[in-house]
C-alpha cells in the first residue's frame, strides 16, 4: 500500500466537519478499493429500501458494511448472521454519522459456494414445513397405465426412459412435458408440467427428469417453485436427477428418489431388469462448456457493474440516510403509541371503578338476599299462625250453633232477626225457617 505522507506543520489546518469527512473519503476510497475482507457477519437489517446492513467482525476487531439494493439482487446467496465469508468491494465514509463502512459488492462464503449455502437454506426452511416427512410420501402405483414425464424432449434422458419403459412392459402410455431442465426459466416450465399433471388427473404416477451435472447445472430443482410443485401434485411423483450422488431438493419433496431417470423407468413398472448404461459424455461436455460461457458472461456483467460503481455510490448514500430516517421515525411513532396505550389504560381502569353497573350488581345481590329472608320470615310466621289456627277453628266449629241444627233444631228469623218469642212474630209474618240442610219459607198462623 502507498505510504501517506501528511505534514504536521507549526500552522493548524482549519475545516468544517464536511470539508473533513469528505477529504477522509477521499484517501479511503483511493486506497482502499475492489479489496477483500475475510470476516463473520452479524447484526444484519434489511429495511423496506432492500439494502443490507450488517457488520464484518473477527476476534479483535469489527467494520460497518452496506449491500446496497442492486448488488444485492446479484448475489448467490443473502447475508445471514454468524457466517464466515469474503466479501469484496471498497472503504468509503459516511457522512451523516461520521462512520468508516465497508461498501460491499461480492461476497462468497468461507468454506463453500453461494450455491450451497442457498440449498442448505431452502432445505432447511422447507424440512421445518414438513415436506420431507415420511408420512406424507404416497406409495407408487403397483402397475400404472398412464406415466406422465417432465423433462427436455431433445435430450437422450428422454430416449432412455421411453427405451426401458418400452423393453421392460410394452404398451404403457406416455405422455411427455417438454420443460428446459437448466438455466433461465426452467424451474417455471418444471413447476408448469408438475401443475398440468395435477389438474389433469390424466397420469397414475409422473417423473420429474434430468441428467447429471454440477450443481449450478442441476440448480432448477433446487428451486423452492418446484419443490412445492411437487408436494402439491395430486399424484405420486418420482424425482429422477442427475447421478446417484447428486442430491437435489426435489428428491427430498417428492414420493420417491431415483437414483438416475434410467433407474426411474426400472422403478415405475415391475420388472428385474438391469438398468441400461449412464448417461452420455458428450452431454456431461456440452453442460461444462456451457457452465464456462455462463461463468465469461458473469464476469463480463461484474466488469459493467464496477464501472457503474460511482453512480451508485451517491444513491446508496442519499438511500441509506432515508433508511435512519424512516428508522427514528417509526421509533418516535411507536413510543407515542405506547404512551397513548398507557393513558387509555389508566382511564379504563378509573372508569371500571366508576361504572354503575358494577353498582347495580351490588344492589340487586343485596335485595335478593334480603328478599329471601323476608320470604323466608313470612314463611315461618305463616306456620306460626297456621299453628295456632287450627286448634282455634276445631274448637270454635264445635261451638258453633250450626252444629245444633244438625239435631233436628232449626233457627226461625223475621226480617233477619231471630224470633225468640211470639211478639217477635205476629200471626201473618212471613218467616225464613233455617235447617241443617237448608232455608224454608212460612207464615205464621
Amino acid at each position: 500500500m502507498e505510504q501517506i505522507d501528511i505534514n504536521w506543520g507549526l500552522a493548524p489546518a482549519f475545516y468544517s466537519v464536511s470539508e473533513l469527512t469528505g477529504a477522509i473519503r477521499g484517501l479511503l476510497t483511493e486506497h482502499f478499493t475492489d479489496i477483500w475482507v475475510a470476516g463473520e457477519i452479524s447484526g444484519t437489517r434489511v429495511p423496506a429500501s432492500g439494502h443490507y446492513y450488517f457488520t464484518l467482525k473477527d476476534e479483535e476487531a469489527q467494520l460497518k458494511a452496506v449491500c446496497y439494493k442492486m448488488t444485492a439482487r446479484y448475489l448467490k446467496f443473502k447475508p445471514q448472521d454468524g457466517i464466515a465469508v469474503l466479501a469484496r468491494g471498497r472503504v468509503d465514509m459516511y457522512d451523516a454519522r461520521g462512520e468508516v463502512q465497508f461498501i460491499v459488492e461480492a461476497i462468497e462464503p468461507q468454506g463453500h459456494g453461494a450455491l450451497q449455502l442457498a440449498f442448505e437454506q431452502l432445505k432447511k426452511k422447507l424440512a421445518a414445513e414438513g415436506l420431507f416427512e415420511a408420512d406424507r410420501k404416497r406409495p407408487l402405483p403397483p402397475l400404472p397405465t398412464r406415466i406422465g414425464i417432465v423433462t427436455s424432449p431433445t435430450g437422450a434422458v428422454i430416449r432412455d426412459i421411453l427405451h426401458i419403459l418400452e423393453r421392460r412392459f410394452p404398451g404403457r402410455h406416455v405422455r411427455i412435458y417438454p420443460a428446459q431442465v437448466q438455466g433461465d426459466g426452467a424451474a417455471e416450465q418444471i413447476a408448469a408440467g408438475l401443475e398440468y399433471f395435477s389438474e389433469s388427473g390424466w397420469a397414475d404416477v409422473v417423473i420429474v427428469a434430468r441428467g447429471g451435472g454440477s450443481l449450478e447445472d442441476l440448480w432448477a430443482f433446487n428451486e423452492e417453485r418446484v419443490a412445492r410443485a411437487i408436494a402439491a401434485c395430486s399424484v405420486p411423483v418420482i424425482s429422477a436427477v442427475g447421478h446417484e450422488t447428486d442430491f437435489t431438493i426435489a428428491d427430498f419433496v417428492g414420493d420417491l428418489r431415483a437414483p438416475t431417470p434410467s433407474a426411474a423407468a426400472e422403478l415405475v413398472v415391475p420388472t428385474r431388469q438391469s438398468l441400461l448404461d449412464a448417461l452420455n459424455t458428450t452431454d456431461r461436455r456440452l453442460i461444462q462448456t456451457l457452465r464456462l460461457r455462463i461463468a465469461t458472461r458473469a464476469r463480463a456483467l461484474h466488469r459493467i457493474q464496477v464501472d457503474r460503481a460511482a453512480l451508485h455510490r451517491t444513491i446508496g448514500r442519499r438511500m441509506q440516510r432515508i433508511d435512519e430516517l424512516e428508522y427514528h421515525a417509526r421509533d418516535l411513532v411507536h413510543a407515542a403509541i405506547e404512551q397513548r396505550k398507557r393513558t387509555l389504560q389508566r382511564a379504563r381502569s378509573g372508569l371500571a371503578q366508576l361504572d354503575v353497573r358494577l353498582r347495580f350488581a351490588a344492589a340487586r345481590r343485596r335485595i335478593e338476599g334480603s328478599d329471601a329472608k323476608l320470604r323466608q320470615a313470612i314463611q315461618l310466621r305463616l306456620g306460626a299462625a297456621q299453628g295456632r289456627f287450627v286448634p282455634l277453628q276445631a274448637h270454635l266449629v264445635q261451638l258453633s250453633p250450626l252444629k245444633i241444627l244438625d239435631r233436628g233444631y232449626a233457627i226461625v228469623e223475621n226480617r233477619g232477626k231471630i224470633v225468640k218469642s211470639p211478639p217477635d212474630a205476629p200471626p201473618g209474618t212471613e218467616v225464613d225457617i233455617r235447617v241443617a240442610q237448608g232455608r224454608l219459607r212460612g207464615k205464621v198462623l
